[in-house]
Formats: C-alpha cells, sequence, structure tokens
C-alpha cells in the first residue's frame, strides 16, 4: 500500500464530510496529532481504514485510491485536484472557459476580490468565508506547484462557454454588487484576451483549440504522470465560489475511463480552431460582447 496516498485520500474524504479533525480524532479515540500524521502518510491499520471509511462514509477501497472517488464539496475536490497536479507531467483538458493553469497573472487577485465580496453576502458570513480562504489557500498551492513543474497543456476550450464567461464576467451566479460584477466583466475580458495572446504565441508545451458546436456536455481534465493518470469529471470551473456551485466531480485511474475520454479529446483536437484561427475568432467575439 502506499501510505502517503491513503493519506492523501484521507485528507481530501475529511474535507468532502464536513467533519473536523477534532471530532474524527475522537470518534477513534486518538489525538489529532496522530491523525494528521496518518493524512502526511504515516503507516495506518487496515483496521483503522475500515473504521474510517465508515466514519466519511465512503467505501474503504475509496480510502486506499482504488474506483472512483466522488466530490461534491469544492474546497474537498480542490485539494484533491491539487495532489494529482503535484505529480502530473501533462494534462489535457477538454470543455469549459478557462483552465487555471494558463490563467493570467491577476487571476488569482480577482477572483479573491470577487470571492470575499460574495462570502460577505452570505446568510452565513463565518462559514462562507472560512470556505473561501480555504479554497483560495489551495489555489495558491496548485498556483506554486505549476508554476515550479511547468507541465505540458492541452486545451479544448468551449467557444460557448467563453461567450457565457465574456457575457457573465468570472464567477457567474455570484451575489456581487454592481461594482463588483463590473470587475468580472472586465477580468473575463482580460482572460480572453490572455488566451488569444497564448494562442498567437505558441509558446513551447501548451496547446489551445476552440471547440464549435456541439459543446461539449461537461469538462473533464486528463492528468498524467511518469507512472499513473487520472482523468477527471469536472462540473466546478476555477472560478466557482465553494458556496455557489452545486455539483459532483469524479476521479478515476480507470484505464477504460481514460480510454474514452483521450479517443474523444484527439477527435475533437482534429475539428477544432488553433492558432490564428483561433486567436482572431476569440478577439472578435470580445468585441462584439463589449459593443453588445
Amino acid at each position: 500500500m502506499r501510505f502517503e496516498e491513503i493519506g492523501e485520500q484521507l485528507r481530501t474524504y475529511r474535507l468532502e464530510s464536513g467533519l473536523k479533525a477534532d471530532e474524527i480524532a475522537a470518534r477513534l479515540g486518538i489525538s489529532r496529532a496522530a491523525l494528521y500524521r496518518y493524512e502526511k502518510g504515516e503507516v495506518i491499520k487496515l483496521d483503522t481504514v475500515r473504521r474510517l471509511a465508515e466514519m466519511l462514509q465512503v467505501s474503504p477501497l475509496a480510502l486506499l485510491g482504488i474506483g472512483v472517488d466522488y466530490f461534491s464539496r469544492i474546497n474537498a475536490f480542490l485539494e484533491r485536484q491539487r495532489q494529482i497536479e503535484e505529480a502530473a507531467d501533462s494534462q489535457l483538458q477538454l470543455g469549459g472557459a478557462l483552465c487555471f493553469a494558463l490563467t493570467s497573472a491577476g487571476f488569482d487577485q480577482t477572483l479573491r476580490g470577487l470571492w470575499l465580496e460574495a462570502a460577505g453576502m452570505a446568510a452565513d458570513r463565518a462559514a462562507a468565508l472560512s470556505l473561501a480562504d480555504q479554497s483560495l489557500a489551495s489555489l495558491a498551492q496548485r498556483r506554486f506547484l505549476l508554476e515550479q513543474r511547468r507541465p505540458s497543456i492541452t486545451l479544448l476550450l468551449s467557444e460557448t462557454a467563453l461567450l457565457r464567461l465574456l457575457t457573465q464576467g468570472i464567477g457567474a451566479g455570484l451575489p456581487l454588487s454592481e461594482r463588483g460584477r463590473a470587475q468580472a466583466k472586465a477580468a473575463a475580458v482580460s482572460e480572453a484576451e490572455h488566451l488569444a495572446n497564448l494562442m498567437e504565441q505558441a509558446p513551447l508545451g501548451v496547446q489551445i483549440g476552440l471547440l464549435q458546436e456541439p459543446d461539449p456536455s461537461h469538462q473533464a481534465i486528463i492528468y498524467r504522470a511518469r507512472d499513473r493518470a487520472h482523468v477527471i469529471a469536472n462540473p466546478f470551473p476555477p472560478d466557482a465560489h465553494p458556496s455557489w456551485h452545486i455539483g459532483i466531480a469524479s476521479v478515476t485511474s480507470a484505464d477504460d475511463a481514460l480510454a474514452i475520454h483521450q479517443r474523444v479529446a484527439e477527435a475533437c483536437w482534429r475539428q477544432a480552431r488553433k492558432g490564428a484561427a483561433a486567436a482572431q475568432w476569440l478577439r472578435m467575439l470580445i468585441m462584439e460582447t463589449r459593443s453588445a
């Protein structure tokens, strides 16, 4: 067994359950420090894995990293995504309007401002702020790792999703002030212009295509490392606030899931707009939405 991987699974499922570390440790009859050591990869008994699985309401196989992982809480999903990215040498994204790994230098700060404004309007302000802080911390860790590793990235973005992004702005659906929504729309334009620049510059290790209709029914990401690959079916866009987005993400290493996602992505790539033509189309879309 890979105890580090079990520890990673334990941490993400603890976040998914909404239970506090103190509460889980008390039920197990161990200290909180011992629980954190398990999460860092200390040897753990199978009986403890079984008891933890019962408490977290998942199968023991899920904690062992076998089968499919499901996440309904964005902060738990972001933590699992960070763990996978930490070892990944490449990623291929199918669908969506944004890829966190290729967002602009100002994206994180913009997202922080929008998320914190929205959290301030929540019924349970303290809980919303706490969730926002957790997710922002995970994004900061992901950003650091991506800058260190520089994985190769292939994007197949949805033209329909890009139009929606430019029309509604970053963080669509968030309860924002009029000024906040204007900032969100301006940020969306900045991100679209950043993507257009990348398409024209074609930096080493980055490929971007734009998918025309029919639109992908969901966003999927394939991560490949030296000894393992994962495919994520992801309903959560990078700008989704953990308190204002509902969905279920899944993560699996199953060969059949990887094969079918790879096959669909390759077929989509052959038909996608690319290079200067894709950049020109995106710049026209930006101009149309600005004048609307």
